[in-house]
């Protein structure tokens, strides 16, 4: 971990003292990311309610630059000026992590609720899209919400690593995450609450080892 990684990581465990158990899981799970991310993988969340906006969040954090621009390579930037006939406006894009929101794709979401069922709404969109190697990241303040915990089954059969986000209580997708950020909260609001920092903390984490800052 480099001086502005610790950094990062020291001041969100000075910010959230409480959260400091969760340090190894931090670290484990930024490795894996950005594993997934050098091979070219591909990391899916999801998520419901609440917990559907922070799989958004977070998705949106690693499509572009959170903390530092990541402009496009010398080889892309030539690319996209010539395609795009505007050199200034190619250099505004940014390069990104490939991160797929399952919470978002409405047609998908609805037709296997309808002909397969809702509990299988993520599961489906797990089964067609992951590839060994990839990532699921869930997110469930209880811990118990039965469509993210069945994808998490269907990742974990179909060989990717498993992220999990909940609160304190035991919940069914425990034994099915890979890797378990357990907050020290039960209320759904205040479980959301310390979620963010930490996936924060992962998102900054990983665009530094990826793009540096």
């Amino acid at each position: 971990m480099n001086p502005n990684s610790r950094d990062k990581t020291a001041l969100l465990f000075q910010r959230y003292p409480c959260l400091a158990p969760l340090a190894g899981v931090l670290t484990a799970a930024t490795e894996a990311v950005v594993r997934c991310h050098v091979r070219d993988g591909l990391v899916l969340l999801c998520g419901n309610g609440g917990s559907a906006a922070d799989a958004a969040h977070i998705s949106g954090e690693w499509l572009k630059g959170f903390l530092s621009q990541r402009p496009p390579l010398p080889g892309q930037a030539a690319a996209l000026a010539r395609e795009l006939g505007d050199a200034p406006l190619a250099a505004r894009l940014q390069r990104g992590l490939r991160a797929v929101n399952l919470c978002e794709a409405s047609s998908i979401i609805t037709a296997t609720a309808n002909d397969l069922g809702p509990e299988l709404i993520f599961a489906q969109q797990v089964f067609a899209l992951g590839r060994p190697g990839d990532i699921l990241i869930g997110l469930s303040t209880s811990g118990n919400a039965e469509n993210v915990t069945r994808a998490m089954q269907t990742a974990r059969a179909t060989g990717l690593t498993t992220i999990g986000f909940t609160g304190a209580r035991p919940g069914r997708m425990d034994p099915f995450c890979d890797l378990l950020f357990k907050v020290p909260e039960t209320e759904t609001y205040r479980v959301q609450e310390l979620h963010l920092p930490l996936y924060h903390a992962l998102c900054a984490l990983v665009e530094a080892a990826c793009f540096g800052t």
